[in-house]
């Protein structure tokens, strides 16, 4: 390898890197303030079926119907179905101590996530359907908040806003740092035209657009919103439908972040007409899609390049990626008192964040349903109530 081409490839490499991280946002913030849509909110007196897609969830289950059974919409026209999921532990029982107030408790044998969606849709009755996960508390007017954006008839999903709990662990802080640069993403380009998915704790859809699930599918918040997608629909994010989430372990959002990234390969195959000019945000799906998926490699690439950089420049751009990924390294073992925690932390969730996307190719050598983990959280409450 020449010193002529490393420095080529080290300066595309770099320039890809900065597109993906910097470039791209930049573009798409541009592009949503000069071109943005506006949505046409208004009263909606539609029937809603809110699906609570659980298996095992005795921790969090009571919170949830309890804020489930606040909302501030009429209740005549909510219905509430607990999918139980081949739940072993004392999930159904809770649920069946809401029954007197409306909910009502559908148990499955354990067959997925997709599974239970498919039966909890079939036997739903409402106009909109409001897909949710049990860890998350909704805000009393979130539900009303979707419904109100599928006025406007260009509307066929309508994601929650997710916010997570304040966290006084320097390594769960990081997790939000990152999640508030994703949510700008999806945001901006819900106000361009469509997001390329829905927030999956917590999303809203026609009924007339629900398609069967394919019981394999890692991503029904991808699966879902994109057959409405490519019917002409937009898919965006409300900043008024707001839930509350708690802050995952980084273990934990390492195994979510490789069954996300696995399933958008998988998601590719799905809907080969993403790679497609019909894919009407086909640049941002590339930008941000994919882009995520090759950052690995071209993290790799800029290794390779850079030991065969010409003299001084070989040395500083080696050292700086190895001490960057020592940092990462000694993480766990730095207190968080020291004030080096500062640095290790970040270093480490982002190397998390880019290993995650390595590792989300065992997509295709796993069956897809292994890749589903129980999520750890770094703080929650201490059980369900009985």
């Amino acid at each position: 390898m020449t010193s002529t081409f490393a420095i080529t490839g080290f300066l595309i490499v770099v320039a890809l890197l900065a597109y993906i991280f910097a470039g791209y946002p930049m573009l798409l913030g541009f592009l949503a303030l000069r071109f943005g849509k506006h949505i046409r909110k208004g009263d909606q007196q539609k029937t809603v079926s809110i699906l609570i897609a659980v298996h095992n969830g005795e921790q969090f289950l009571a919170a949830k119907l309890d804020s489930v059974l606040a909302l501030r919409y009429p209740k005549e026209l909510l219905e509430v179905l607990v999918l139980s999921d081949g739940s072993t532990d004392r999930t159904e029982e809770i649920a069946r101590q809401y029954e007197s107030r409306g909910v009502k408790l559908l148990v499955l044998p354990k067959g997925g996530k997709p599974a239970a969606l498919n039966a909890g849709i079939a036997r739903s009755h409402g106009e909109i359907l409001v897909l949710t996960d049990v860890r998350q508390v909704l805000e009393p007017d979130s539900v009303a908040q979707l419904v109100a954006c599928f006025a406007d008839p260009s509307v066929g999903v309508v994601s929650g806003d997710l916010l997570m709990r304040r966290s006084d662990d320097l390594e769960l802080r990081n997790f939000p740092i990152y999640w508030r640069y994703e949510r700008w993403i999806r945001k901006q380009q819900g106000k361009l035209d469509s997001m390329l998915g829905a927030t999956g704790p917590f999303y809203s859809i026609r009924r007339e657009l629900a398609v069967h699930i394919p019981e394999d599918t890692l991503l029904d918040d991808m699966y879902l919103p994109l057959a409405a997608f490519f019917r002409g629909y937009r898919l965006i994010v409300d900043e008024d439908a707001r839930a509350l989430d708690y802050v995952p372990s980084l273990k934990a959002e390492f195994g979510r972040k490789v069954r996300t990234l696995a399933g958008n390969f998988q998601i590719m195959w799905q809907y080969p007409a993403l790679w497609t000019f019909r894919n009407r945000m086909w640049i941002h799906f590339l930008s941000h899609k994919v882009g995520r998926l090759v950052l690995p490699y071209l993290f790799l690439l800029l290794l390779v390049f850079s030991f065969r950089l010409p003299g001084y420049w070989a040395w500083a751009m080696v050292a700086a990626q190895v001490g960057f990924y020592l940092l990462a390294a000694v993480d766990p073992l730095v207190p968080d008192s020291w004030l080096l925690k500062r640095l290790t932390s970040p270093a480490r969730a982002f190397v998390v964040m880019i290993a995650a996307a390595l590792f989300a190719i065992v997509v295709f050598f796993v069956p897809p349903r292994k890749l589903w983990k129980p999520t750890q959280l770094g703080s929650a409450p201490s059980g369900g109530r009985g």
